[in-house]
């Protein structure tokens, strides 16, 4: 019988740190506020521009 496990590891990065920091900063209503809102858009200006600070950071994962 082996003692040794099977460790699964997973790294997360800071995605969830940065995206909460941007969400308790209202950075995302901010834009919208500032740009206005079409309600023909699937995604608002804020949502686009907090995607691109993340991504800008390196912080999504890549296949």
């Amino acid at each position: 019988m082996s003692l040794i496990e099977e460790i699964t590891v997973k790294n997360v990065d800071h995605l969830g740190i940065v995206a909460g920091l941007i969400d308790e900063i209202g950075i995302v209503e901010i834009i919208n506020q500032k740009l206005g809102v079409d309600n023909r858009e699937k995604i608002t200006s804020g949502q686009v521009i907090k995607a691109l600070i993340l991504n800008g950071l390196g912080m999504v994962s890549r296949p």
